[in-house]
């Protein structure tokens, strides 16, 4: 029978395929929203070490009414070795915050939030930018 041994090839070859482990500074940097209309720069807080902030620093919409240049979009206080949790991330559209979670891999960032439990979130997925060539203006 010649499907066992194929199956386990396949599995073995799976498991050595080198694999990246996350790391808490995956997340930093600046990322292109998934609708391109505004890009965000994740770092350490400025007035809390250890905690990630993401700021955004360039919108397309910039100087007009819905302009969110600026604007905090997430405080992530812990990374526990997959992901930062234990904070909250804002929706600029609509001015609400909700519990959050950042996970970082690559070129690829999704930023989940939620009301209550993980699973019941929508999840936001950027993937990795240039700084812009005009951020928004100092405030």
């Amino acid at each position: 029978m010649r499907y066992p041994l194929t199956l386990a090839a396949c599995l073995a070859a799976c498991v050595a395929l080198p694999t990246h482990a996350a790391n808490a500074r995956d997340a930093h940097g600046t990322w292109l929203s998934a609708d391109q209309g505004a890009i965000v720069e994740f770092k350490e807080c400025a007035d809390a070490a250890g905690v990630l902030c993401g700021q955004i620093v360039w919108d397309k919409d910039a100087g007009t009414a819905a302009d969110a240049c600026g604007v905090r979009i997430a405080r992530l206080k812990r990374w526990d070795g997959e992901a930062w949790r234990e904070g909250w991330v804002h929706d600029p559209r609509s001015k609400k915050n909700y519990k959050g979670v950042l996970r970082a891999q690559g070129d690829k960032l999704s930023l989940r939030a939620f009301v209550g439990v993980e699973v019941l979130g929508e999840t936001e997925e950027m993937t990795r930018a240039a700084a812009p060539a005009q951020p928004c203006p100092q405030r």
